[in-house]
């Protein structure tokens, strides 16, 4: 079956598509298949745990990120995720295939509590862009508020001297907590001030960090303060 899908995804592929995706961290092997195209396929194979880590070995940006697609998280084991931050190369993978899988998983705040320490930039990237996943959807009741507050301060007081991709998570992380966790909403949004704007290199992309401050605002003149997603990702 896995003969079949790489083929699919090779036909499904584009240059321009995948010259995108070299510019945002990818490499070969790719061949440059857009989401709105994998879900027709995910869709079908529905939720396959033997198959998805099968997609993931294969190293293939596209197969990769379809693994995710797949995935059964409730059946991964540490030892899985371990695998897969450790072959997670760019943040394209580990940023949106690794962290969102891992939100899903009973393992998630354990595991992203010990990837926010690593000193590996995908590994701490990853940890911090799981709990921007976990908060975005999951009831407040589900952590602990010491815990998050202590990521704040630590975020305010390392996020200009992390590692490229760490101090876009860890931006992310205040965007989030500031408006997705009423419980420490006043104290995201202080933080957020504080560490005012992030640079971030974004490489040869049109891509721009957001500030922190603006999007909180937003979302307080919106009446967002609060807003939880249906699930992890849309």
């Amino acid at each position: 079956m896995i003969n079949e899908i790489m083929k699919e995804l090779e036909k499904l592929g584009s240059e321009q598509t995948k010259k995108t995706y070299i510019k945002h961290g990818a490499r070969e092997p790719l061949y440059g298949v857009t989401t709105g195209k994998l879900k027709p396929i995910a869709k079908k194979i529905k939720k396959d745990y033997k198959l998805s880590m099968e997609l993931y070995e294969t190293g293939n940006y596209d197969a990769m990120y379809l693994a995710g697609m797949i995935a059964e998280p409730e059946k991964m084991s540490k030892l899985d995720f371990d695998n897969w931050i450790k072959k997670a190369y760019c943040h394209g993978i580990a940023d949106y295939v690794v962290s969102v899988t891992l939100a899903k998983s009973p393992l998630a705040q354990d595991i992203a509590d010990q990837w926010i320490k690593s000193d590996k930039e995908l590994y701490a990237s990853a940890g911090w862009s799981c709990y921007c996943w976990l908060l975005g959807y999951q009831n407040d009741s589900l952590f602990d508020k010491e815990k998050i507050y202590r990521y704040l301060k630590e975020v305010e007081k390392n996020i200009h001297s992390s590692p490229n991709r760490v101090r876009y998570a860890m931006n992310n992380f205040v965007i989030t907590v500031g408006i997705s966790y009423k419980a420490l909403h006043e104290e995201a949004l202080e933080v957020a001030n504080k560490i005012g704007k992030v640079y971030v290199d974004m490489g040869d992309t049109s891509c721009k960090t957001p500030i922190a401050t603006e999007y909180i605002q937003k979302a307080i003149e919106k009446q967002r303060i609060g807003f939880k997603r249906k699930n992890v990702r849309c």
